[in-house]
C-alpha cells in the first residue's frame, strides 16, 4: 500500500467530491421532504374539504327540513281555518233551518182540529210511558178547553189498551210558559218522573235524529264519511 501523502490539488479535488456528494444528498432528503409535505398538506386538505361538505350538507339537510316543516305547518294552519271557517257557515245554515221550524211550530196550534189531535198524541204517549194510574198534565193555559177534551179520549184508548183505567189532571199550579210554542208535560210518581212532549222538546228531538239526513240534503254527502247509520 502507497502512504504517499495527497497533493494539494487532490486534496482539493475531494473536497469538491465530498461537498458535491453533501449538497446531492442534502436535495434529495429535501425533495423528500417536500413530496412528504405535499402529501401530508393533500390528505389534510381533503380532510378539511368533506368536514365542509359535510357541515354544508348537515346545515342544508336541516334548513331543508325546517323550511318543509314550517310549509307544512303553514298549510295545516290554512286548512284548519278553511275548515272551521266552514263548519261555522254551515252551522249556521243549519240554525237558520231550526230557527225557522221554530218559528213555524207556532203555527200547528193555528188548526184546533190538528192540535187537538197531536195534544191527544202526545198525552197518551206520556201516559203509556209512566204506565201509572195518576198522571198530571202541563199545558199552556190557553190550550186547557183542548187538554180537557182530549183527555177523556186518552183516558178511554188508555184502559183499553192497558188493562187499568188511568185518572188524568191538569197541573194547573205548573202551566207551559205562554210563550211556548204547545204541547205537554206529562208527569207522574208525584211530579218526580217527567215525560217532556212539549213542541220545542220534540223539534230538538228531530233536530238531532234528522240532523245528518238534513245536513246531507243541503251540503251533500261527505267524502271523508265511511260509516252511516
Amino acid at each position: 500500500m502507497s502512504n504517499t501523502a495527497l497533493t494539494d490539488d487532490q486534496v482539493d479535488v475531494e473536497l469538491k467530491k465530498l461537498v458535491q456528494f453533501i449538497k446531492q444528498e442534502a436535495l434529495e432528503k429535501a425533495r423528500e421532504i417536500q413530496i412528504k409535505a405535499d402529501e401530508e398538506f393533500a390528505i389534510e386538505k381533503a380532510k378539511l374539504v368533506r368536514s365542509e361538505i359535510a357541515t354544508i350538507d348537515s346545515v342544508y339537510e336541516r334548513r331543508t327540513k325546517q323550511a318543509s316543516l314550517a310549509q307544512q305547518i303553514t298549510k295545516s294552519n290554512i286548512t284548519n281555518k278553511t275548515r272551521l271557517r266552514v263548519l261555522a257557515a254551515r252551522q249556521e245554515v243549519l240554525d237558520d233551518v231550526f230557527e225557522e221550524a221554530s218559528k213555524q211550530s207556532f203555527d200547528i196550534s193555528n188548526d184546533s182540529n190538528k192540535y187537538f189531535v197531536l195534544l191527544k198524541d202526545l198525552i197518551l204517549e206520556g201516559a203509556f210511558v209512566l204506565y201509572e194510574s195518576a198522571i198530571t198534565v202541563s199545558a199552556r193555559e190557553k190550550d186547557y178547553d183542548l187538554i180537557k177534551k182530549a183527555i177523556s179520549i186518552v183516558e178511554d184508548e188508555y184502559k183499553k189498551a192497558a188493562g187499568f183505567a188511568v185518572k188524568i189532571t191538569i197541573n194547573e199550579a205548573q202551566p207551559l210558559s205562554a210563550e211556548s210554542s204547545g204541547g205537554v208535560i206529562v208527569q207522574g210518581s208525584g211530579g218526580r218522573i217527567v215525560v217532556t212532549n212539549t213542541l220545542e222538546e220534540r223539534l230538538n228531538l228531530l233536530s238531532e235524529e234528522s240532523l245528518p239526513a238534513i245536513r246531507a240534503a243541503i251540503f251533500g254527502e261527505s267524502p271523508t264519511r265511511k260509516f252511516y247509520d
